[in-house]
């Protein structure tokens, strides 16, 4: 790509930024990004440090559980994006960051998700993926609308009229689960298969010792929690009764799309891990990521947006006949911008990784930057997608942001590991459910303001997705 390219009018410089002490400064950042400091304003303080948004940084978790962290991060919109050429940076078993779970987690295969895209598996693998949700498209909105009703509303309702308050976040799982295995799962029920009422909490055990070392679960003392989770992976002997029932019940219930696999030649037992890594990474985890963030933005700004909300929700609705359908969401522009303007801020996966597969320049705005074949990189994407430079007011929630002319600002919203007006194909790494997740959020948003007039939350903060309590429902008048 010529952005990247040695013919930049920007200055050269050298990468700043030290690694400091072997180990010691590398856990002292550690304590810095999940404890001191935070995620964001680590970041943020390593760049206003060095003046610089392309700096050399020890990246958590750094040791014991990986030896591999000195990485050059990428913190401007202008420098990620690098992130998404596949001739610069290859990206295998790079998509938890600098440390990796054993094969084992996966029945001895590596899902796609850790492929990159020189490798010929990867086209089978993510074309079979892009296939499988063409096949099921008619299903995403009576699936999504059953699981919300019988999931989530009813049960938030209940909470806020009996209780004064209803754990948003507590209710998320069961609903998000019961419709991803209903989706991929020929509609049956999971509470029939041997999961019972307990997939959620099975599929979390199985993510838990995937994600932990990258996160901060805040629920131990900071030495305590960074002893057990930060320093060493956790055996995956502690989950393998949990991950053998999910693999069981995706084995006996997916039997349509594991049959899809089989004709592309795709192995049965390898098509069944890859469902599941896209069942609890790209989609369960995402998913329950996601949708905090956007109920947050949208309680906090006020009964104002909520009346703009309902009002063309409502609007459009009664134009189609009363039907909730794909043509009638694509007609609602400001749900639509407030989905996109959720996701530039709080993108549910906010770090991107890889390893430069040659040597070649990045360029912020400010300047050129040699990287070194094999270097270990990261984009922040929070960072990226609220640059100052790209977006008026970046840290702000907008909610009409990418209405009328702001649609030209699409290319800057950067979640799906790819520009929102790119599409997943065979041949890229950006995620295969990206226009799933964003008709998802929609989703929520028109079933939820079809209900409701408006509503109040409290937020707590979390590590990465706040915990949202909603406090009143107020039901739709009209």
């Amino acid at each position: 790509m010529s952005s990247y390219s040695e013919l930049s009018n920007l200055p050269i410089r050298e990468i700043p930024g030290d690694y400091g002490f072997p180990i010691i400064s590398a856990i002292k950042d550690r304590y810095d990004y999940f404890y001191n400091q935070g995620e964001d304003a680590w970041f943020h303080n390593k760049a206003e440090k060095y003046k610089s948004t392309v700096v050399k940084i020890n990246m958590a978790p750094g040791p014991f559980t990986s030896n591999d962290y000195k990485l050059v991060a990428f913190l401007d919109a202008n420098s990620f994006v690098c992130m998404f050429d596949n001739s610069l940076i290859d990206k295998t078993d790079t998509l938890g960051g600098t440390f990796k779970p054993g094969k084992e987690y996966y029945g001895g295969y590596r899902p796609v998700a850790f492929i990159d895209t020189k490798d010929p598996n990867h086209a089978a693998l993510k074309g079979y993926i892009l296939s499988a949700f063409a096949k099921r498209h008619n299903l995403f909105i009576p699936l999504f609308r059953n699981s919300l009703s019988d999931h989530l509303f009813n049960n938030l309702e209940k909470q806020v009229t009996e209780q004064g308050k209803s754990d948003f976040n507590a209710l998320l799982p069961t609903m998000t689960f019961n419709f991803i295995f209903r989706l991929l799962c020929d509609q049956t029920n999971p509470s029939d298969t041997v999961l019972g009422a307990q997939g959620p909490e099975h599929l979390r055990k199985w993510l838990f010792p995937q994600l932990i070392p990258s996160l901060s679960a805040k629920k131990l003392p900071n030495i305590i929690e960074d002893t057990l989770f930060h320093n060493f992976l956790i055996p995956f002997g502690f989950i393998k009764s949990d991950y053998n029932k999910l693999v069981d019940a995706f084995s006996k219930s997916a039997v349509s799309i594991l049959d899809e696999a089989e004709k592309l030649g795709i192995k049965r037992e390898e098509a069944v891990q890859n469902i599941l890594f896209l069942v609890g990474i790209n989609m369960f985890a995402g998913l329950n990521a996601f949708f905090p963030h956007l109920f947050r933005f949208v309680g906090e700004a006020g009964a104002s947006l909520h009346t703009q909300l309902a009002k063309e929700i409502r609007t459009v609705i009664k134009e189609e006949g009363g039907a909730i359908t794909l043509s009638a969401i694509n007609k609602m522009s400001l749900v639509k911008s407030v989905v996109y303007e959720t996701l530039r801020l709080r993108p549910p996966v906010p770090l991107q990784y890889g390893k430069a597969k040659k040597d070649f320049m990045v360029q912020s705005h400010d300047a050129s930057y040699k990287i070194n074949k094999g270097q270990f990189v990261v984009g922040y994407q929070p960072m990226a997608s609220r640059d100052p430079k790209i977006f008026a007011n970046p840290d702000e929630f907008v909610p009409d942001r990418f209405m009328n002319d702001g649609e030209k600002m699409l290319k800057h919203v950067l979640w799906s590991n790819g520009r929102e007006t790119e599409n997943p194909a065979p041949d890229n790494k950006q995620c295969p459910g990206k226009d799933l997740v964003h008709l998802l959020g929609r989703l929520i948003l028109v079933e939820f303001f079809m209900r409701y007039d408006t509503f109040t939350v409290e937020i707590t903060p979390l590590f990465r997705a706040p915990n949202v309590a909603f406090k009143t429902l107020t039901k739709a008048s009209k």
